[in-house]
């Protein structure tokens, strides 16, 4: 068959399901989770969708608009603090289901507050954050301050965790081991033990990283009324 007969089927197989935006936004978001969001370009949306570029204009504005999109569907993934419970379990829940968001989408967490246009899933979720902070007991302001060092935290964890040369016990292993045949242990003692020791104990998760480092900025947090209490 000739390549334009294939064209012609491939897009006429595509225009079956009618384009929208929210169709372009989570084309937009699977390109850039292989390929990351450098390589997001309207003709690379275009190409899976089996459409010209132009034809996006009909349902986005540019690819600011696309990134819009994306960082609004983003925070539209995180769950939302639950309301029936106390604002540190209800916070531990958003942040532990934000760091499995991002890491789906690596490219996310250069992107979440660099937009000037948030949509509404992104102003729901940073309401309910805040208002599940208000609701325990937290001034407008320890709201504020507390906010910005849980992302504070739950971002950076998340680009050294996206950084490492392992994403599971296997790889970990392996990285370890190759570690450990190259270090002279009476030079780096402590590098060795905490390889030997820590990382390569059975049942060992760098996830527990994140979840130990939490706890600590959630048990060091105090609501307004303890902390007039206290004095």
């Amino acid at each position: 068959m000739p390549e334009g007969g294939r064209g012609r089927g491939r897009r006429g197989s595509a225009a079956r399901t009618p384009l929208s935006r929210d169709r372009v936004i989570r084309t937009a978001m699977a390109v850039a989770d292989e390929k990351g969001s450098a390589a997001l370009s309207m003709r690379a949306i275009a190409e899976p969708l089996g459409v010209e570029a132009m034809s996006l204009y009909h349902h986005v504005a540019g690819r600011e608009d696309v990134l819009d999109g994306m960082v609004d569907a983003v925070f539209g993934e995180i769950d939302l603090p639950p309301r029936d419970t106390d604002w540190k379990t209800a916070t531990r829940h958003r942040a532990l289901s934000a760091r499995a968001v991002l890491r789906r989408h690596p490219w996310a967490v250069a992107l979440l507050d660099s937009r000037t246009r948030p949509g509404p899933a992104t102003l729901r979720h940073h309401d309910a954050v805040l208002g599940a902070l208000r609701a325990g007991g937290f001034s407008v302001a320890l709201a504020a301050h507390a906010v910005s060092l849980i992302d504070s935290y739950l971002y950076g964890f998340v680009i050294q965790e996206l950084s490492l040369p392992f994403s599971g016990p296997a790889e970990l292993d392996e990285v370890a081991g190759a570690l450990l045949r190259d270090l002279p242990a009476d030079t780096y003692p402590h590098l060795t033990e905490l390889v030997t020791e820590h990382a390569l104990k059975p049942g060992y998760d760098y996830a527990d990283e994140f979840t130990f480092g939490l706890g600590l900025i959630l048990d060091a947090l105090r609501p307004d009324e303890d902390t007039r209490a206290s004095r």
